[in-house]
């Protein structure tokens, strides 16, 4: 029903209570002791991520059409993604999670100053980062966390003075995407002890070519307003 119920509330323009029913549907994480409640907000991070990131895109959309498919996109994500346990469905979450919070940040905030968007990207690597290592057995969730906001704070914060967009991607995105699903993918195989040096050099290879032609293309006489 949630996803119905914001998808009323935008069609009526009430978006403070779309934002409030996404934010109310984790009470549960307040209905243990406290100390308990840093643990499961770590734990719903991720999802609350990307409805709130669902709730943008249906605030940016024009047609009733869209508000639909965003709501069926937003559907599928409760129904069958987001109650995954296991190390695939973790890794799904936390890449679709983070792609979905970081456009929405950049389609909402791409106009703002520069510092929310560096705050913003920092808050959403790292969030996505710890969802993602909590399918593995890792002893250093937050020093790896720490390290992926800090990457993705820092490459806002340069390429954040050319704030490029394909389409209603931004450039950063891209590069972001590109390097930390490579990342994940050598982390996972490396875990499973299936990493080969020919399939170590073959991940680097696509990341590399993927940033290249992002930056071949890129146009950087554009700057930021």
């Amino acid at each position: 029903m949630i996803p119905i119920l914001v998808f009323i509330f935008v069609l009526n323009d009430f978006a403070l209570l779309a934002l409030a029913t996404i934010l109310l549907s984790k009470w549960r994480i307040f209905a243990v002791r406290p100390r308990y409640w840093l643990t499961n907000i770590r734990a719903n991070a991720i999802d609350i991520l990307f409805g709130v990131a669902m709730l943008v895109f249906m605030l940016q959309t024009d047609t009733t059409a869209w508000l639909l498919l965003w709501v069926v996109v937003y559907e599928a994500w409760i129904i069958f993604i987001k109650p995954g346990s296991s190390t695939w469905l973790i890794s799904l979450q936390a890449g679709l999670g983070q792609l979905a919070a970081l456009m929405a940040l950049f389609t909402f905030y791409g106009d703002k100053p520069l510092y929310w968007l560096v705050l913003g990207s920092w808050f959403i690597c790292y969030i996505a980062a710890r969802h993602y290592l909590s399918g593995f057995d890792e002893g250093r969730v937050g020093l790896i966390a720490a390290c992926w906001g800090y990457f993705g704070g820092a490459l806002t914060w340069v390429l954040g003075h050319w704030l490029l967009f394909y389409a209603e991607v931004a450039q950063i995105i891209l590069i972001i995407s590109a390097i930390g699903y490579g990342l994940a993918a050598l982390y996972y195989f490396h875990d499973r002890d299936r990493l080969s040096s020919l399939l170590q050099r073959q991940f680097i290879f696509i990341m590399a070519v993927i940033v290249a032609v992002v930056f071949l293309l890129s146009d950087w006489t554009i700057k930021q307003t």
